[in-house]
C-alpha cells in the first residue's frame, strides 16, 4: 500500500500543482482518478487475502496519494498568489465593471479566501482519494483478488 501511496502520490503532486495554477478546484477531479488507481494497484502489490486487508489497503494508498495531492495544492496555491496578488484581482473586477473601490478589506479578503480554499480542498481532496482508494481496493478484490486460492499451493515432495 505505501508503494502504491508513493507511486500516486508524486504523480498527484506534480498534477495538482499544474491544475492548482488553472483552478484549484480541478485537484478534486484528479483525486478521483487517483485515488481509485493508488486503490487498486494497492491491491495488485499486497495481493491481500481477505477482502476487507483490500479496503483498508486501498483506502491508506489513495490516502498516502491524496496527501501527495494536497502538498502539490499548497505549492501551486504558493505560486498562484506570488503571480497574480490582490492588486491584480482588483483590477480584473474593474474590467469585469465591479466596483472594487466599495470593497473595504479586499487584500485580507483575498489572503484568507486563498488560503482557506487551499486548505479545504486540499483536505476535501485527500479524503475523497481515500474514499476511492478503498473503492479501488474493493475492485481489485472483485476482478482479482476473489479468484485466488488462499491456500499456498503444495508441494509434492518424495523422500
Amino acid at each position: 500500500m505505501v508503494k502504491s501511496g508513493l507511486i500516486f502520490g508524486a504523480i498527484m503532486l506534480v498534477v495538482a500543482l499544474g491544475a492548482t495554477l488553472i483552478s484549484p478546484v480541478c485537484v478534486s477531479c484528479i483525486a478521483l482518478f487517483v485515488g481509485l488507481g493508488a486503490g487498486y494497484v494497492a491491491g495488485v502489490f499486497d495481493k491481500p487475502l481477505v477482502n476487507q486487508v483490500a479496503v483498508k489497503s486501498g483506502a491508506l494508498a489513495g490516502l498516502i496519494a491524496g496527501a501527495g495531492g494536497f502538498i502539490g495544492q499548497a505549492i501551486g496555491t504558493v505560486i498562484n498568489a506570488s503571480t497574480v496578488g490582490p492588486d491584480q484581482v482588483m483590477e480584473l473586477l474593474r474590467q469585469l465593471g465591479i466596483d472594487a473601490s466599495q470593497m473595504g478589506g479586499a487584500t485580507v479578503g483575498y489572503w484568507g479566501g486563498l488560503i482557506g480554499s487551499a486548505l479545504c480542498g486540499g483536505i476535501f481532496a485527500a479524503l475523497l482519494a481515500a474514499g476511492l482508494g478503498a473503492v479501488g481496493g474493493i475492485l481489485w478484490w472483485q476482478t482479482t483478488g476473489k479468484n485466488r486460492s488462499s491456500n499456498p499451493p503444495v508441494i509434492n515432495q518424495q523422500y
